[in-house]
């Protein structure tokens, strides 16, 4: 899909370790539909690679067909054979990267990724998380995501990921939403029936955002669970 001059796009994708609503690993397929959304930056959550890929490894490991893209891994949980986590995929440089450790105690371990890149000369800054499914567990993640963004205020910044947050009246990211401005918020799951608005972008200033939509076409509908979320950016 084509793009207007200077706008920056950014996309936020679980792709559920790369299995299909077929039951089909298939890292290839999901290769294709990140080729289909032309995205500057793309998150990835529940993003599964070997244990031997060293953490500061910049090519996009399993993804293999991604290769305009550097990428910036954050492993949630490691076993002897994988690791599974976030990852970030970048088309411009990455001047930093930082992994912050969203886990509560006797629940699944959470991470995000801080990462700034230079987009023509322009610092962007970019967070990459992935919520609990308790409210709790939102709560606490949801409060060191405002600690980071008190860190780039005045700054470009794009916070996206899985936030698992659904329920009405029981909003935990609202609190994101009085921070940055509401987005729109487009259903993103499950994805051969998008119901629920899992998956989020907010951007700051959020003047600069110019259109955010869910990438539902027919190969994006089997790749993985989830729907990708894309957002047009242009810099002010």
């Amino acid at each position: 899909m084509g793009r207007s001059a200077g706008v920056f796009r950014a996309a936020t994708y679980n792709v559920h370790g790369c299995v299909g609503t077929d039951g089909r690993h298939d890292p290839v397929r999901v290769s294709a539909v990140i080729s289909e959304l032309d995205a500057d930056v793309v998150a990835l959550q529940e993003f599964t690679y070997p244990s031997t890929v060293a953490l500061e490894t910049r090519a996009p490991v399993v993804l293999t067909m991604a290769d305009p893209y550097e990428c910036a891994l954050g492993p949630a949980r490691q076993s002897s054979t994988h690791c599974f986590g976030n990852a970030l995929l970048t088309r411009h440089p990455i001047v930093e990267v930082h992994r912050l450790d969203l886990s509560m105690t006797r629940r699944e371990p959470r991470s995000a990724i801080a990462a700034t890149i230079d987009v023509a000369g322009m610092h962007v800054h970019v967070l990459a998380a992935h919520l609990g499914l308790r409210i709790r567990e939102r709560r606490f993640q949801v409060r060191q995501i405002l600690e980071y963004l008190d860190s780039v205020r005045n700054m470009l910044v794009v916070v996206l990921g899985d936030f698992n947050d659904w329920l009405p009246g029981r909003s935990v990211v609202h609190v994101l939403d009085h921070r940055l401005g509401r987005p729109p918020r487009p259903r993103s799951f499950p994805s051969w029936y998008p119901l629920v608005p899992l998956d989020r972008i907010w951007v700051q200033p959020r003047s600069t955002l110019r259109r955010i939509r869910a990438h539902r076409t027919r190969a994006a509908r089997v790749a993985s669970d989830h729907c990708p979320v894309v957002a047009e950016i242009e810099p002010e």
